[in-house]
This record gives structure tokens, sequence and C-alpha cells, in this order.
């Protein structure tokens, strides 16, 4: 697959309220960006900042991959490449809280499949960045329908399957794509973990949702002891060298004879080691759990330990949003397309994220996908004929998820001093049918092209 894509060359500009190519030359999935020397201006569109409202006829700025100024009354440098934006409207690229971009490419060929190590259901220690294919052709798709950024997970057959990164959907390679490379770790506890598939007599440990829990906490309690005894190692070690430096001029010359033998160091663990951090309360967990049991389960698993977290794939949840609300942690929502359970509502899944909203619960949507990553928008619009408000829905893929991952001083607005990742588009982003125009990245205009733009163009003829 990662011979899968081919140089093109395309050229930019805007007339009559109709973005057309310019010069730029990308390979499919990975998109070379240079430094933007001079400003860009985007004038006449309608503005969606997210975070001071909506500017109609507006005047966008951009230079040196930031956003430098934003309004109605904006002045143009003289040095600006103007594009004249009229009837198109602009909003901040979105956020997609959880895919598998760069994990896999077709779904039918394992060869191509890098989604989760099942040789354990304790992974914590492996890493999304060590197995992210920049050059998926995936990832155009998905940017070409607004999406910018975007967390990398693994699938959730294991309960700690590894750690996720955050990704920008362009860039020269993976290393300038991958920008946080252990952002967050997801738990699972949705019972798909379990090891009880192909029989009784086939089971293996943990083949039940005690087991899992069981697990689970003998896991951190090994780190937590694990980290008890690299401490002591440290203040041993340190007492030493200290001795050493400073020794008592009052014993005998032979200071060698009542020297205490220096600290052996314990052997490293990168299973242990991969936990402190979270811990620590220093990096989130993604606690996914569906029903009202597993989630009450694996939340009180996560308060026992201290751990910071935001709730995941709560979709069958809605008897305790109440005791969801109570948390107050952040909830990662979707694909809301599924289907309710025999005894829920039928639009018990498509109004969760607006009963969540209204009980006053931070949401961001994911697709939990790679191939459906484009989808997101739609979801978001999805959700507001069930009850969520437009703008609430706006910031559920924008603002919210650049607040929930740490990024918002750069991300999820239209903001002086962001970066300049820009959506262009001819209609509401939450519309089916708008189409997106034109997108930049760190200001750069990326050319509007995918694996599947080229097989249309192709065979259209």
């Amino acid at each position: 697959m990662r011979n899968m894509f081919s140089v093109l060359s395309f050229q930019f500009s805007v007339k009559r309220g109709f973005l057309a190519a310019v010069g730029v030359t990308i390979l499919l999935g990975a998109v070379t960006l240079e430094a933007q020397d001079k400003p860009i201006a985007l004038k006449g569109a309608k503005l969606l900042t997210i975070t001071h409202g909506t500017i109609d006829n507006g005047v966008l700025i951009m230079q040196g991959g930031k956003i430098t100024a934003v309004g109605a009354n904006v002045v143009i440098p003289a040095d600006a490449q103007v594009v004249d934006a009229s009837g198109m409207t602009i909003y901040p690229g979105l956020i997609d809280s959880e895919t598998q971009l760069g994990l896999t490419e077709i779904s039918a060929e394992p060869m191509t499949n890098d989604l989760v190590e099942l040789s354990d259901e304790i992974m914590p220690h492996m890493h999304v960045y060590d197995a992210f294919h920049a050059e998926s052709a995936l990832i155009p798709v998905a940017r070409l329908n607004g999406i910018t950024n975007a967390i990398v997970a693994p699938e959730s057959a294991d309960t700690l399957p590894g750690q996720d990164s955050f990704i920008q959907l362009a860039g020269r390679d993976a290393n300038q794509m991958l920008l946080i490379r252990d952002i967050a770790m997801p738990l699972n506890f949705t019972g798909d973990q379990r090891r009880n598939k192909g029989g009784f007599e086939k089971r293996k440990f943990p083949s039940t949702r005690m087991g899992l829990i069981a697990q689970l906490r003998q896991t951190f309690l090994d780190a937590r002891d694990y980290q008890a005894k690299w401490a002591d190692y440290e203040r041993k070690k340190s007492d030493a060298d200290a001795a050493d430096k400073n020794p008592d001029k009052n014993k005998s010359v032979d200071k060698t004879k009542d020297r205490k033998p220096a600290p052996m160091a314990p052997k490293r663990d990168l299973k242990l080691e991969a936990l402190l951090p979270y811990l620590d309360g220093k990096k989130t967990i993604v606690l996914a759990a569906e029903s009202p049991s597993d989630l009450e389960t694996a939340v009180n698993l996560a308060n026992e330990f201290k751990l910071k977290f935001v709730l995941d794939h709560i979709s069958h949840s809605q008897s305790v949003l109440d005791y969801v609300a109570g948390l107050k942690v952040p909830v990662i929502v979707g694909p809301i397309y599924q289907a309710p359970k025999e005894d829920e509502r039928y639009d018990a899944v498509y109004s969760l994220p607006a009963q969540l909203s209204k009980r006053g619960v931070k949401i961001a949507f994911a697709s939990y996908s790679a191939h459906d990553v484009r989808n997101l928008p739609y979801q978001a619009g999805f959700a507001t004929a069930f009850g969520l408000p437009y703008d609430e829905a706006l910031k559920a893929i924008t603002i919210n998820p650049a607040e929930m991952w740490g990024v918002a001083d750069k991300l999820g607005s239209l903001d002086a001093g962001k970066t300049a990742n820009i959506v262009v588009a001819n209609g509401d982003p939450l519309d089916i049918k708008t189409d997106v125009k034109q997108i930049y990245i760190e200001g750069n205009a990326i050319p509007m092209t995918s694996r599947q733009t080229q097989l249309r163009d192709e065979y259209s003829k």
C-alpha cells in the first residue's frame, strides 16, 4: 500500500465564488507544508469563528502558518495574496476525537492492518506512532471534507491496547504529522475484550468482566509498586552520591570500610513504566464503556487509582446520564447511527448528544474509523435533528475536542495566533449538500485531490 500514491500538480485560484487549482506538488497521502512568507487574505466570506460568533463579509489573514487577523474591518496588507471568497463559508479545521487513520488501508487485507496487538490484553507500552502510515490513501479522503486533525487510536479488542497519537492530516512525513505522540490511552471495558471466543474449552483468562477488571486492578497495583521501587532506588542513589561528594572528615582515611554498596536499579518494565504518567494524572485515560453497569464499574476503577479520564462509547447509557453529568468529565460520542437496543427508545442513540449537552456535559464527536472520518460533520448535523443545539454541534467538532486534548491554544477556532487550519466551503459545514472547496493547513493551500477523485476523473471520461 505504501506505493499506492502518485505525484500530482494543481493550481489554486478563486474566481466567481468557486476555488480551482495552483502550483502545489504533493504525494497522495503526505503533503509537504512550505513556509508561508507572504500573507494570504481571504475576504468576503462568512466566518464561523466558533469562539466569538459569526462574521458576515469578513476577512481572515494568514501568515507564517498562523492566523494573524480575523474580523469585519481588517486592513489587508499591501503585499498579501488576496483570495476573493465571496459566497463561501470559512470555519476552523475539524477535529475527529477517535480514528484509526494510518493504521489500516484495506480492511479485508491483513497485511495493511496494524490496528491492535492481540497477544496480550494489557499493552500500554504499544505506541500508535510506531505503526502510523503517513502515506495512507484514506487521509486525503478525510481531509477533503474539512477534517484537519484527529486522534489515532488502536482498536478496542484489548482493555489497554496502547497509547493514542494526535495528528495533523498533512505533512511531509509521519514526523511532521504526529503532533503529540502519546496524548492519551484507551481503557476499554465494553465486554468485547473478554477472551471467550470459540467455545468454553478454548477460553482463556480473562473470559469474564470480573476477570477483566481484576486484571486491570492488578496491573495498576503492579505499576504503583514498580514506581515505589524506582523512587526508593533513586533516593538511595542520591544519598550515596551525596556521601561520596561530602565525606565525613572525622572518619578514618580508609573510607571504603564503612561505605554502603551502591544500590541496584530495578529491572525496567516498559509495560508498567507506560502507566506511570496516567497514575500521576499527567495524561488522560479514555474510558470506554457502553452499558450503565460497565460504565459504573470502569469509573469506580478509575477513581480508585485517581486517574484523569474522559468517557467514550457510552451509547447505551441513557438511564444514567445524570450520573455521567455528575462526573464533570468530557464525553466522546458517536457514531450516532447505531440502532437502539430492544429495551431502548428508537432515538436513544441519536438523542444522546443532545441529552448530554442539556446536562452541561462537554461533548466531542468521533468517527471510530479510518474509512468514515469524512462523515464526521454529518454526525454533528444528524444530532441537531434530535435536539442538539447547532452551536454546540459545531463546538463538538472544533473547540471542544481542542480543549479536551489540550490544544485549544492552537486549534479549534478562528482566532488570531492559532494555527491556520482553515476550511473554505460553499455552505453550512453540517449540511451534507455542502462542498468543501479548499483546505488550508498551516496556511498552505492543500490540493483538493484524493484516490477517489482520481478514480472519478479517470473513469468519468
